[in-house]
């Protein structure tokens, strides 16, 4: 039960976005996709949303090919994400972001309300229900994004910078919640991630891109130790992590 990329290639023109590029998530599983930017981990994540078609190679879900699949079909297959900006409907509240994403995934709307405050619960946001999406600050906007992406009950959640702006207490708090979504939930997450201290303190397997290809993988001390990591992208950063 995984969802994977296997030997997968993107090429706009002459420009090759990713080459030859593997990883897999199983369930219950936190993965970290870490790189320098323009790595390529934006168009991995797209490619295994549906949002950008491989150019060679498969993006496996469960043993089948869904390639081909637009990203509408893999979302109601249980392929979730986040963005980089929250995009939620700044006209509505936080329980009506989320009853209209279950509602977009085929829940009666009384159904998709119920799931939502339940989620909203467990995530122990409850008290934003009634919140206006558009005046949230900005940490909470992260966490209704997560919880939107978790409507339906995906068995594959992909979140993309999530903690992109947070301070070290928020960033924890986050890190705790990915724990509780892939432990309590089952769900397989790929975490995609600049603060590379929260990956390593939360994924067991982390790849490492570099120029639309992967240049190592491993847990924590095989990154920390690598110096093709630290020629790439980390640095000084990696002894200090």
């Amino acid at each position: 039960m995984a969802l994977a990329l296997e030997q997968v290639g993107v090429a706009f023109g002459g420009f090759r976005a990713l080459t030859d590029v593997s990883l897999s998530v199983a369930a219950g599983q936190v993965v970290g996709l870490i790189g320098p930017n323009g790595a390529g981990k934006t168009t991995c994540v797209n490619v295994l949303t549906g949002f950008q078609r491989p150019t060679a190679g498969q993006v496996i879900l469960e043993g089948r090919d869904v390639s081909g699949l637009p990203a509408h079909r893999l979302r109601r297959a249980g392929v979730a994400r986040t963005f980089q900006a929250g995009r939620l409907f700044g006209g509505l509240d936080v329980l009506d972001n989320l009853a209209c994403t279950g509602v977009g995934l085929g829940r009666r709307r009384s159904e998709a309300e119920h799931q939502a405050s339940d989620l909203l619960g467990w995530m122990g946001s409850a008290a934003l229900e009634s919140r206006g999406a558009a005046g949230l600050p900005y940490t909470d906007e992260r966490r209704v994004a997560i919880a939107r992406a978790l409507m339906g009950r995906p068995r594959y959640l992909l979140l993309d910078e999530p903690a992109a702006g947070m301070s070290e207490h928020e960033a924890a708090d986050l890190a705790a919640l990915i724990r509780r979504i892939a432990g309590e939930l089952g769900i397989g997450c790929l975490l995609i991630e600049h603060n590379v201290g929260l990956v390593l303190s939360v994924c067991a397997d982390v790849v490492v891109l570099d120029g639309g290809r992967v240049i190592e993988r491993g847990g924590r001390q095989t990154i920390l130790t690598s110096r093709a990591v630290r020629e790439a992208y980390l640095g000084a950063n990696v002894e200090a992590a």
